[in-house]
């Protein structure tokens, strides 16, 4: 029997740009027409592993019909790999920067609303504090940062970087689109069969030997030599000047990805050093709440945004 397909409310419009080099690939609701300066662009970013189409259920629930664009991050989805050993966050800054000003998506001149999701929260935290002028308003899903580092670590992880350039980066492939569908849903439990089966096309792509293979660089897998420095992270945080919400999921428990290494108490800690912040808990939803509860988080983002 065939698996039922989510149907999407609002169509998307796929289109591609060339952002800082690299073939970017966007998907849009809407047009500029309908922005105005008290419902600015809404403009979403996803996190690792994962594509713009993501934020489909989330956008569908929106009552409030207004611009909307998501990215495919360089290296996923359709957007164009950089083609390098490893990615850095400075260029998905650099990336989200070049977006925001492009003349063909009508963002640029004017401050937009900024929601990024696990790694896209993290890189729209940032640019938050690099660029406070550019945000109206801040939304981030779960981007809790990384384990804080020390300087004795650099050598350990520069021998972990150059031990993995040896070998090439791989992801699994799959023999069907109904098993990404299953892979999406053995990662999240919540994630309703009909969303899994609308997703798994855009997560995936089928090659020429027929198998279907995630649309992410495998290089994205490497570790990165650089280590997270949290003193300057909060620096860039302490500079947002914008309201910001703070969106969880019941289920996540950070200690269960990094144990002792980051916990809670720490995250707390971090969160206070940003000025303005608003924040929901979501249940039951886990790690990817804008699959778990779109329509809770769409109206938690309505009451925000105005």
């Amino acid at each position: 029997m065939t698996a039922p397909v989510y149907t999407p409310r609002r169509a998307a419009r796929s289109q591609f740009l060339t952002l800082r080099g690299l073939r970017y690939h966007l998907l849009t609701w809407g047009d500029p027409s309908m922005a105005t300066p008290e419902r600015a662009p809404l403009v979403l970013l996803h996190g690792w592993m994962d594509v713009a189409a993501s934020f489909q259920f989330m956008v569908d629930a929106l009552d409030d019909e207004r611009y909307v664009v998501a990215a495919d991050w360089r290296g996923f989805g359709l957007s164009e790999s950089s083609g390098s050993d490893s990615y850095w966050f400075p260029d998905y800054l650099g990336d989200l920067d070049a977006l925001l000003a492009h003349p063909a998506l009508g963002l640029a001149g004017r401050p937009v609303d900024l929601l990024g999701h696990s790694m896209g929260g993290n890189v729209v935290m940032l640019y938050a504090g690099v660029r406070p002028e550019r945000i109206r308003r801040l939304i981030s899903l779960e981007g809790f940062g990384m384990p804080a580092t020390v300087p004795e670590q650099a050598p350990k992880r520069y021998r972990q970087w150059l031990d993995e350039l040896q070998e090439p980066a791989q992801l699994r492939p799959y023999d069907s689109l109904a098993n990404v569908a299953a892979r999406l849903r053995k990662t999240n439990p919540l994630l309703p069969e009909d969303k899994a089966a609308w997703l798994a096309p855009h997560w995936a792509q089928q090659a020429d030997d027929g198998t279907w293979q995630i649309l992410g660089d495998p290089a994205h897998k490497r570790v990165n030599p650089l280590l997270y420095r949290v003193e300057e992270v909060l620096a860039c945080w302490r500079q947002i000047a914008a309201p910001m919400l703070w969106v969880e999921g019941d289920r996540t428990d950070v200690e269960k990805w990094w144990g002792h290494r980051y916990p809670r108490s720490e995250f707390e800690a971090r969160l206070a050093a940003v000025p303005q912040v608003e924040r929901h808990l979501l249940s039951p939803a886990g790690h990817m709440l804008h699959h778990d509860q779109p329509e809770a988080l769409a109206r938690r983002l309505e009451d925000f945004l105005r």
